[in-house]
């Protein structure tokens, strides 16, 4: 079935969409930008009669900030998140993430919502958002649902949506101090090219010591997903190389790469052990370097008072 088969319904509201998919069941997939949707569409993997637009629901669009963190709407593009002040100042992570995300159209038009709801195992955005801790909000008539990120993806191209809810919101918590995240991947041209295989990682170090760590794997993986025992191998130790080699290891062992036209799976898991050490040591840098600016500011704080 070619994408202009299937009949066109923009939704107005949260409620109408949510009705609407309700109503139709499989029948329906939501449309945002598009840009997996449509190429799944026309080779075939889905088979919908209805696509529904929410791209004109103004309450998904747009980043805010919040009490204790910033909520991105899902329809937010990639571009809109990318070139943020709210994202630079504070999530300057994520920027790894989107600046090698496809070519720049792409990026105008592809949603953040669509990269984490297609749950494809090569999608740049799920394992960034992992590690520094991001929840997902999903809307319904029912009700609504909040999840961590990592529990919203179930497997390939499989996740915790409910048929009739849409994905509303990501929120991102402000980095705690001492917080650096990174995120590394590799693909097979300089851009443009799909993830190969992308490792991100997150650190808390104080006086040289781990005192928390998350580590996420996409590409290498049938679906994004957090490396359990990270923390294990991680936290209150220094980043030398033994720990490093410590943390590599728990990482390929968690990935199940596939074999695919991009590489095959010892290349994958080969890339994951020289990923991981890369998203480690930039994270462990960025840790450092955010204790440092938090300790001037403290200094020039101090510096101020009257005596």
């Amino acid at each position: 079935m070619l994408a202009l088969e299937s009949e066109f319904i923009e939704a107005s509201s949260l409620e109408q969409a949510s009705d609407l998919l309700a109503r139709l069941g499989s029948d329906a997939r939501i449309f945002a930008g598009g840009t997996d949707l449509l190429i799944d569409v026309m080779r075939g993997r889905y088979h919908p009669n209805y696509l529904i637009s929410i791209n004109h629901i103004a309450a998904l669009r747009g980043i805010a900030p919040a009490a204790d963190g910033i909520r991105i709407g899902a329809v937010t593009t990639i571009n809109e998140l990318a070139s943020s002040p709210l994202t630079r100042t504070h999530f300057p992570a994520l920027l790894d993430a989107t600046q090698k995300m496809a070519g720049p159209q792409i990026r105008n038009m592809a949603t953040v919502g669509g990269n984490i709801c297609n749950a494809n195992h090569c999608a740049d955005l799920p394992a960034i958002l992992m590690v520094m801790n991001a929840t997902v909000t999903l809307w319904s008539r029912s009700g609504e649902r909040v999840l961590p990120i990592e529990a919203f993806f179930t497997g390939p191209k499989q996740t915790a949506r409910r048929h009739d809810e849409v994905l509303t919101e990501i929120f991102l918590p402000y980095p705690p101090a001492k917080f650096g995240a990174a995120y590394a991947r590799f693909s097979l041209r300089e851009a443009n090219a799909i993830a190969v295989a992308g490792v991100a990682a997150s650190l808390i170090v104080v006086d040289g010591v781990i005192r928390q760590a998350r580590i996420g794997i996409s590409a290498a993986v049938p679906s994004p997903e957090l490396v359990e025992g990270a923390a294990t191998v991680l936290v209150g130790r220094g980043l030398d190389e033994a720990t490093l080699d410590h943390a590599a290891a728990v990482a390929v062992k968690a990935s199940h790469p596939i074999s695919d036209i991009r590489g095959q799976a010892d290349f994958r898991q080969a890339l994951v052990d020289s990923l991981t050490r890369t998203a480690l040591v930039l994270a462990h840098e960025r840790a450092h370097e955010r204790a440092q600016e938090q300790g001037s500011a403290v200094n020039c704080t101090t510096q101020q008072q009257p005596v």
